[in-house]
């Protein structure tokens, strides 16, 4: 099993930055290819961003590049997303996920991952 703890949200204004943590325990974390999603009121969780095993590899969803950058730090067994220039439509819980994956690839689909964390919540105001 492997246990997710994601930290870091709040309540900021538009044009502020955040810094997403997810912390990651259980297995051995450089094992899993990661993801940060987000779901808002009354939608569907929808994909944010995604790093290979090794961190080599990364994806963002297309409307939220050049604002977003995701790293992991294989030594801390830590994730993060920077979040800069956040507009109120980032607004939403946002979730790291974890898959394991024997190559370096990055997994952008929900289905694809079996752990996740609780959530953090994200709240932009105009």
């Amino acid at each position: 099993q492997v246990q997710l703890v994601e930290s870091g949200g709040g309540l900021v204004q538009a044009g502020d930055s955040l810094r997403l943590s997810c912390a990651v325990s259980g297995q051995k974390f450089r094992d899993y290819a990661m993801g940060w999603f987000r779901q808002a009121p009354g939608k569907e969780r929808e994909f944010v961003a995604a790093v290979s095993r090794g961190g080599g590899i990364t994806s963002n969803a297309d409307s939220d590049r050049g604002r977003l950058t995701l790293s992991r730090d294989n030594i801390k067994n830590m994730m993060y997303l920077q979040m800069n220039n956040l507009k109120p439509e980032d607004t939403g819980a946002y979730y790291c996920a974890a898959q394991y994956r024997p190559q370096e690839v990055v997994v952008t689909a929900a289905h694809e991952y079996d752990f996740w964390g609780q959530g953090t919540q994200v709240t932009v105001s105009s």
